[in-house]
C-alpha cells in the first residue's frame, strides 16, 4: 500500500510542497512507496477532511492558509511550541487515531535566521497576524529575540497576537516608519497575487534600505513584490523558497523518520545545494 503524504490548503494549488516533499523521498529511496500530493480543501470541509485521510493512506499532511489554528483546534496531541504558538502546519496520524500537530514554521524560520544574523538582541517587524504570524512572534521571542512589533490590517488582531507574546502593534501609517528595527518579516498573503504591489504592505523600497534582513514567507517565480524591492537597495532577503525548504525537512523527517536530503530538497524547487 502506497503510503501518502500532502499539503491541505485554500488555495494550494501554487504550492511547492510536492515538488520537494517527492524530490526528497525519491532521493532517500521511498519514492516507490510514499507519495506527496496537493489536497485543496475549503475551510468547511477542513474538519472532516482530515478525519477521512487516515483510512486513504495518509501518513500525515503538512497545512497552509487558512487552516493553521484548525489543525491544532482538531489535534488530540500537540507539540509544546504548536500549543503554544497556538497554530499547527504539520499533521501526524497514528495507528491508534491519534492525531499529533507539530508546528515547523517557527524552526524553519530561525535556521534561516541564524545563517544572516545574530538573533539574540535584535528586534522584527512582523506583518500579519493569522497562523504563520504566530509562528515567527514565538520563534523570535523563543530565540531570544529583542522588541518584536507586529502589524496588521485588522489593529485587533494585532493586539492580541502582541499580548500573548509580550510584542508591540505598530499602527498602519507607522508601518514603514519602524524600519529601526532589525528584521522585517512578512507573514501576510501580499504577494502571492501576482497583482499585488509593495504598497499593499504600507511600504516603499526606500523605507527597505535600513533593514539588515527582509523575510517574505509567500514566494513567487521571479520573487515577491517585497523581496524584489529590497533586493533593489541592496538589503539581504529570504525568500518563502527557502523558508519553504527549511521547514520542510524537518516536516520530512516527522513523516518518514528518515534524515531529510537537504541538497536534493532545495535543487528541486531551484535553489542551490547548501555549503558545508
Amino acid at each position: 500500500m502506497i503510503r501518502r503524504l500532502g499539503v491541505l490548503g485554500w488555495p494550494v494549488a501554487h504550492s511547492l510542497s510536492p515538488a520537494i516533499q517527492n524530490a526528497a523521498l525519491a532521493a532517500v529511496g521511498l519514492g516507490d512507496r510514499w507519495r506527496y500530493q496537493l489536497l485543496p480543501v475549503p475551510p468547511e470541509v477542513f474538519d472532516e477532511t482530515v478525519r477521512a485521510l487516515p483510512a486513504l493512506g495518509f501518513r500525515g499532511v503538512n497545512v497552509t492558509i487558512p487552516h493553521k489554528a484548525s489543525a491544532l483546534a482538531l489535534a488530540t496531541d500537540a507539540s509544546p511550541r504548536a500549543t503554544a504558538i497556538g497554530a499547527a502546519n504539520t499533521l501526524l496520524f497514528q495507528g491508534d487515531g491519534r492525531v499529533l500537530a507539530d508546528n515547523t514554521d517557527a524552526p524553519g524560520l530561525i535556521e534561516a535566521l541564524a545563517q544572516r544574523l545574530d538573533i539574540v538582541g535584535c528586534s522584527a517587524l512582523v506583518l500579519g497576524a493569522g497562523g504563520t504570524a504566530r509562528a515567527a512572534v514565538w520563534a523570535l521571542r523563543d530565540a531570544g529575540a529583542g522588541e518584536v512589533y507586529i502589524w496588521n490590517r485588522t489593529p485587533e488582531r494585532a493586539a492580541e497576537l502582541a499580548t500573548a507574546f509580550g510584542a508591540h502593534t505598530v499602527a498602519a501609517a507607522d508601518a514603514g516608519a519602524a524600519a529601526d528595527t532589525d528584521v522585517l518579516i512578512n507573514c501576510t498573503s501580499v504577494g502571492l497575487d501576482g497583482a499585488d504591489r509593495l504598497e499593499a504592505l504600507g511600504l516603499s523600497a526606500d523605507q527597505l534600505r535600513h533593514y539588515r534582513v527582509v523575510v517574505d514567507f509567500v514566494y513567487r517565480n521571479g520573487g515577491t513584490p517585497l523581496t524584489t524591492a529590497a533586493g533593489s537597495v541592496g538589503v539581504p532577503t529570504i525568500g518563502g523558497l527557502e523558508l519553504l525548504v527549511d521547514q520542510g525537512t524537518i516536516a520530512f523527517e516527522l513523516f518518514t523518520g528518515v534524515p531529510a536530503p537537504i541538497e536534493a530538497m532545495r535543487l528541486a524547487v531551484g535553489l542551490e545545494a547548501p555549503t558545508v
